[in-house]
């Protein structure tokens, strides 16, 4: 058997055929495996809101440690006062990066990058 850590690419194609509640536990399955998820396309606040959700319920002190989550958003579209009324403009996530807590550690955040350190446990 390999050892180390698992990191499953997700694309925005294979997201996009799944519901909401099909992603939250797509992803929570694999991340309470000590699977380290990216998402070509972030999660909609709802969705994310629910992931977050259903992680805290499983916390527990010898098991599952939760979850580590960072997106960076999309580029600018539609920045003006009508786009943003009508909701589109709004910053959706692009690529979204998802773990267990105990093995993910975001170290920065920038507009373009994301710099994370895993370990194997």
């Amino acid at each position: 058997m390999i050892e180390g850590i698992q990191i499953d690419l997700i694309s925005e194609e294979r997201l996009a055929l799944l519901t909401s509640i099909e992603k939250v536990h797509l992803i929570l399955d694999q991340v309470r495996k000590g699977t380290i998820v990216i998402l070509e396309r972030g999660l909609s606040p709802e969705e994310q809101s629910t992931l977050i959700e259903m992680a805290m319920l499983e916390i527990l002190p010898d098991g599952f440690n939760g979850l580590e989550i960072e997106s960076y958003p999309s580029k600018d579209e539609g920045t003006g006062i009508f786009s943003k009324l009508v909701g589109k403009g709004a910053n959706k996530p692009r690529m979204t990066v998802i773990g267990p807590a105990n093995q993910l550690k975001m170290i920065k955040k920038e507009r373009d990058l994301i710099s994370a350190w895993v370990s194997s446990r």
